[in-house]
């Protein structure tokens, strides 16, 4: 019967088009009814890299303290059918010389008279696409995102408009979060960044639950820009695809994801968390998954396992080019997240690097200390 009324829903919602996640670090649900929220977290870290074939002992590694994030918000309503969400990236990128100023992660306005079915947003936000990605900051099971969400399914945040919306009750039933979707319209530059450009990003994914601890997810990304090479005679386009499963069920939580990625003209890697994004000339496929799994035992500790794998350019020739075997990277991460309470926890990563074309030295033990208000 629940499958029945699944494929009624669909056809439903077919002719227009929940996200799994939330558009900003906090979900958007956690407001203070007609008042202000004030809330944050905080993420001291500390990291040892591997760049020495010797090993631990090697005079090419190093090491760092840094904050991996220092972030500060307010949320609430507006009577009768508003609300706000606003959070400030306060921590200093790394690898800078000079201390960053604080600046907008997140910005943006919601209409809610028509919700669940659908709300409005304007303003700056994370795109919406893919599990990953959309996962809260603060709630990651390992301490980085993959790098092929890092690289496909960003830049993480942009400027623009979403209509988003999930189904809760239909025929008298309730069938809460069944099937979700979100639709943006962005930039497609990231966060902060003014885009003089009368072309855009359109942006949207769509979830199904069937099962209170089970939800589907597909995404779809297109967007066309000015070309980077003064030579070109049409934009660059890039193309995006991905599919995702998670469970979530009684301290077990695993998840799985794939992306595709095409790029015409010139693409870029990187935009992760905020990060810069790199431009590259030239036109390239690429795709990655990751699958993790992590599960939370009574003492409070969650030992935690992913595989994750990243392919620059699957349309290389290895016979022809050897050494583009390393374009393909492979990274095991095995971790141990400990919560002292809901709002303090301390995660050890340590990633296991290799490339197809051989071993580079590049493997990392991660340490981060969370807070959060």
């Amino acid at each position: 019967m629940r499958l029945y009324k699944l494929m009624s829903i669909i056809l439903f919602l077919f002719a227009g088009l929940q996200q799994i996640g939330a558009q900003g670090c906090m979900d958007e649900g956690e407001d203070a009814g007609d008042g202000v929220k004030v809330f944050g977290f905080f993420q001291p870290q500390a990291d040892f890299k591997i760049l020495d074939r010797n090993g631990f002992s090697g005079d090419k590694n190093t090491s760092n303290f840094y904050f991996n994030r220092a972030r500060l918000g307010v949320m609430g309503s507006i009577p009768y059918d508003f609300s706000y969400y606003f959070v400030t990236e306060l921590a200093p990128k790394q690898n800078s010389e000079f201390a960053q100023a604080a600046t907008i992660c997140d910005a943006f306005i919601t209409y809610k008279r028509f919700a669940p079915y659908v709300k409005v947003s304007v303003g700056q936000f994370k795109a919406p696409f893919g599990a990953e990605q959309l996962h809260g900051c603060h709630k990651l099971l390992t301490i980085n995102r993959s790098e092929v969400v890092n690289n496909l399914a960003g830049p993480i945040r942009d400027m623009g408009i979403m209509v988003s919306g999930s189904v809760d009750t239909l025929f008298g039933e309730n069938l809460k979060d069944l099937i979700g979707y979100t639709v943006a319209v962005v930039n497609g530059t990231g966060r902060n960044i003014f885009d003089n450009n009368v072309k855009k990003d359109f942006v949207a994914r769509l979830t199904l639950k069937p099962l209170d601890f089970l939800t589907f997810g597909a995404n779809y990304r297109y967007g066309a820009h000015p070309a980077q090479s003064e030579t070109a005679e049409t934009d660059d386009t890039r193309m995006r695809y991905g599919f995702d499963a998670t469970i979530n069920y009684s301290g077990l939580f695993i998840q799985g994801e794939y992306i595709f990625g095409s790029n015409a003209g010139s693409y870029t890697t990187g935009g992760g968390c905020g990060g810069p994004l790199e431009v590259h000339e030239g036109s390239v496929d690429q795709n990655g998954f990751y699958a993790q799994a992590g599960y939370m035992t009574p003492w409070n500790v969650q030992p935690v396992v992913k595989f994750e794998t990243y392919n620059q350019n699957i349309s290389t020739d290895f016979v022809t080019f050897p050494e583009a075997e390393n374009d393909i990277q492979n990274i095991i991460t095995f971790g141990v997240n400990y919560f002292f309470n809901d709002w303090t926890r301390v995660q050890m990563n340590y990633l296991y690097k290799s490339e197809e074309g051989g071993d580079i030295p590049n493997d990392e033990i991660l340490l981060q200390f969370q807070l959060v208000f």
